[in-house]
């Protein structure tokens, strides 16, 4: 367990120049990080542990897991506690004789075309679920990596050095005209690139709720409602139940087909114990959650966004900010800017010592209330 969670140490570093915002984190470093640790912590227990168990009379045991993990197990989500006065070993198991009848007798009457529609649930996506999980990380992480490819740097270059508490006199004094002959050059030219983050931004909702469906597509169109009903039946006192059986059941049959003495086909069914998925329960009980909390929050991030194209928000936000800096200059400033002007600045807020970016707004405001006279 340990060296799961070494190997993703590297990816919760701090990086010295932010470039987003904490919504933006929650998408490629915080959910990325959760979906690559259950990933490590799969293929830790699928390739280097004993994922199934399978017991079968006549066959080497080793011969069974390894047939029963390739060609999948199955349940029968009919069969659950006793059927015909027959008691089942463990819900969605039952002998093949008993199976067969009771299969045969549904189909054969009228009732029984509704629950036939999926007699048989097999249950081949365990093989995957590292794999998927790992995808996921990856599609996490792409508004970032194509922000940062947009982005190309600009932000470092213009706080380079200065998001430092202690700067030399000389050497502040050259990177402040440096960036305020950058400004003045190029004011009102920003539009472009506050617009591409604002695309990442979206791409971030629409990615997170692309996942949910996505999961639920590979879950065998269980996930939509997968926490919900884990919750009612861990509240409920009488429920005996468990929803998380159904995705991933624990015990499972699979069917073992091999010539007997006499020629003919042999049918041998193997009763299988799913160890991995006690983990793929929680994983993705907990995913479900984590998925609803992050879809809320970047909708919300959304909203936010939508407000900062107000001119007196976005005043307000880098008031707040600023608030070294004199108000009458963060208002010359704000009066001045448009929406791509400001948000370049407001990141270098963020980044910038305060003391710095006070010094850098007084120096700014002067020169683009002048640069806008003359033009």
């Amino acid at each position: 367990m340990h060296d799961v969670f070494k190997k993703v140490q590297g990816l919760l570093h701090i990086d010295a120049i932010i470039i987003d915002n904490i919504i933006f984190r929650f998408h490629y470093r915080v959910t990325m990080v959760v979906l690559i640790t259950f990933s490590l912590l799969i293929t830790s227990r699928q390739y280097f542990g004993d994922p199934i168990d399978c017991i079968v009379d006549g066959i080497d045991s080793k011969l069974i897991d390894v047939y029963c993990w390739i060609h999948a197990t199955f349940t029968m989500p009919l069969f659950s506690g006793a059927v015909k006065g027959e008691v089942v070993p463990h819900p969605g198991v039952a002998n093949h004789f008993l199976t067969d009848q009771y299969t045969k007798e549904l189909q054969e009457s009228q009732e029984g075309d509704a629950l036939m529609k999926a007699p048989v649930r097999h249950h081949k996506y365990y093989q995957w679920v590292a794999l998927f999980l790992f995808l996921q990380a990856i599609l996490f992480y792409l508004p970032r990596y194509i922000w940062k490819s947009w982005e190309a740097g600009r932000l470092r270059m213009l706080v380079d050095r200065l998001n430092q508490p202690i700067v030399d006199a000389e050497l502040k004094r050259l990177r402040m005209n440096t960036i305020i002959g950058y400004f003045t050059s190029n004011l009102h030219r920003h539009n472009v690139y506050a617009y591409q983050f604002f695309i990442c931004e979206v791409f971030n909702f629409i990615n997170v709720i692309g996942q949910i469906y996505f999961t639920d597509r590979f879950l065998d169109f269980g996930f939509l409602t997968f926490g919900s009903r884990v919750y009612e039946h861990e509240n409920a006192r009488n429920s005996r139940h468990d929803p998380m059986e159904d995705i991933f059941p624990k015990v499972t049959k699979c069917s073992f087909h091999r010539f007997g003495p006499s020629g003919s086909i042999v049918r041998h069914d193997a009763l299988c114990v799913l160890p991995l998925n006690i983990l793929n329960q929680k994983i993705f009980a907990f995913l479900w959650f984590w998925f609803i909390i992050v879809a809320v929050i970047t909708g919300i991030g959304l909203l936010y966004r939508m407000a900062t194209f107000s001119a007196s928000f976005r005043h307000l936000l880098l008031r707040g900010r600023s608030r070294l800096a004199s108000a009458e200059e963060v208002k010359r400033v704000c009066q001045e800017f448009m929406i791509g002007d400001w948000f370049l600045v407001y990141l270098m807020a963020k980044n910038m010592d305060p003391f710095v970016f006070k010094d850098f707004i007084s120096a700014l405001a002067p020169k683009i209330t002048n640069k806008v006279h003359q033009s």
